[in-house]
């Protein structure tokens, strides 16, 4: 699904108007109309107070209109114009004539002078005061009813954008938004829904098409997109019938150190969930009972030191895909041996968590990587490759900048991961907070080598890696809950994601 800037979406609403030939006021009545569908499908009348914060732009027409179509079906509203300054664009000043015209009750005017209405958790708001125009810190009265409205505990319905949520930068101190429970996007869901920021603020989220141009919207390009299911079907490859392993690409992972074997295990055994025809771990000596005691059908080489870390990285295996660092460390030895690897690497490689510390250590072997190279660090490893950053949106601008510099993927790791390349975003779907726990990251090395294997091109490996490791977690937390989650339950359960892409929801059982 393509996520749109802001302009993007004012220039559909330009494009709308003029190939239909309709005044702009008729789109504005359209979404107020599909607005007030959803709510009514969802309320089916009564007399719940519902009180409409309107704005003065488009986003506060879009509520006015919304508020008449309610009052018409005798809903019990009460409708209030933000005046918060004199600049009122002219499609709402029509919505506002044509409220008037329907009802006694005409619109309170609230100003910074007003006293803020009186609001309660038996009420229903709707938060139509600014949607996406937001480019300034609201004044100061605009906060306080802000603040009103989140304390009120009622059940507030946010339109297009929380009210005080920028679209292209995070809050600062001293900023308050609408915390609403439920946003109604139109068109598609915005950036900012799927930040650590501005997330959480967004509460949960629906698309609400408004009947936007669909010819501009499909051919129009963004610079962000969210990857669900229907994308990743996209992608997927199935089997032909006569299948052999050799078919599958051989994966090889490179890690382990004393103490740390467990996650090339995790690595290795994702590997081989993920569908490459052969796996094999490259470990220190010491780990390579450890290895094929826990992973049988994982093959194992090793280094010609018996140590506790890697000394060299000088393997016989003939690769299709390899993923590096799970387990690693950074011993000094280790920063030799892994230099003199990327010197001799043509195709690309998965990059993860020491393999990271150490490119962070040494930033002259970036310039050693080969091109689509896939990085897959947390915050913790990102810092230590872009530096400090202000916000999510100067966190993504940086990564995407690095990424773009070296010809590189990067995957930011987290909820709602998003991976840059070529300055683009992608934004996963799926996962659960049940992935913040030791050794999921190790398990996407895994995946993601094992589809990289299997000739899958490095974007598509990366992005069907992540979705599939998401809707694994997905799944096995109805069976271990979040907080019991662990990382060997992720490649449990990546079979189940496989079978997931395609299968049919499940139909509601009919009515005798």
């Amino acid at each position: 699904m393509k996520i749109y800037s802001r302009k993007q979406i004012y220039e559909a609403d330009k494009v709308t108007v003029a190939k239909e030939g309709i005044p702009s006021i008729n789109l504005m009545e359209r979404a107020g109309g599909y607005i007030y569908e959803w709510v009514h499908q969802r309320l089916q009348g009564g007399k719940v107070p519902i009180k409409v914060f309107c704005g003065i732009g488009n986003n506060g027409g879009d509520g006015m209109v919304l508020a008449r179509y309610l009052i018409e079906n005798n809903y019990n509203v009460t409708t209030y114009v933000v005046n918060y300054n004199d600049k009122r664009v002219p499609d709402f000043m029509e919505a506002y004539d044509r409220l008037k015209g329907a009802t006694k009750n005409w619109p309170v005017m609230l100003t910074e002078d007003s006293e803020l209405p009186v609001m309660t958790s038996q009420d229903i708001i709707i938060d139509a005061i600014f949607g996406i125009g937001l480019n300034r810190t609201p004044q100061d009265w605009l906060k306080k009813l802000f603040s009103a409205i989140n304390a009120s505990q009622a059940y507030t319905l946010s339109i297009d954008i929380p009210s005080g949520m920028y679209m292209d930068r995070s809050p600062e101190e001293g900023d308050v938004m609408i915390t609403p429970r439920f946003t109604l996007s139109f068109q598609a869901p915005k950036l900012p829904f799927f930040l650590p920021a501005t997330g959480p603020q967004a509460g949960m989220w629906d698309v609400l098409d408004i009947g936007l141009d669909p010819e501009y919207l499909a051919t129009t390009p963004t610079d962000v997109e969210l990857i669900g299911k229907q994308e990743i079907q996209q992608m997927y490859r199935p089997r032909p019938e006569y299948s052999h392993k050799g078919m599958f690409g051989h994966s090889l992972i490179i890690g382990g150190s004393y103490g740390k074997m467990g996650a090339v295990v995790l690595a290795t055994k994702a590997a081989m969930r993920a569908g490459s025809g052969l796996v094999t771990g490259y470990v220190p000596q010491f780990g390579v009972p450890i290895l094929q005691s826990a992973a049988p059908e994982v093959m194992a080489e090793t280094d010609n030191f018996n140590g506790k870390v890697f000394e060299e990285i000088d393997f016989q295996t003939k690769a299709n895909a390899i993923g590096i660092g799970p387990g690693m460390g950074t011993d000094a030895k280790t920063v030799v041996a892994f230099k003199k690897f990327l010197e001799n690497q043509k195709t690309p490689i998965v990059i993860d968590a020491d393999a990271i510390n150490m490119l962070s250590q040494n930033p002259e072997l970036l310039a050693e990587l080969p091109s689509l190279s896939i990085l897959t660090p947390h915050f913790e490893e990102l810092y230590g490759l872009i530096g400090e950053w202000k916000d999510d949106f100067d966190r993504i601008e940086k990564t995407a900048k690095f990424a773009k510099k070296y010809d590189i993927i990067v995957v930011m790791k987290g909820a709602n991961t998003i991976t840059t390349y070529d300055m683009r975003l992608f934004i996963n779907d799926s996962g659960n907070p049940g992935l913040a726990t030791a050794g999921t990251g190790d398990v996407l090395t895994g995946i993601i080598t094992g589809l990289l294997a299997q000739a899958y091109h490095p974007m598509e490996a990366t992005l069907m890696g992540i979705y599939f490791h998401g809707t694994a977690a997905d799944i096995a937390v109805n069976q271990y809950g979040i907080e019991s989650l662990m990382a060997s339950d992720v490649i449990q359960f990546l079979g189940r994601a496989f079978m997931d892409l395609f299968a049919k929801p499940e139909q509601p059982p009919q009515q005798q």
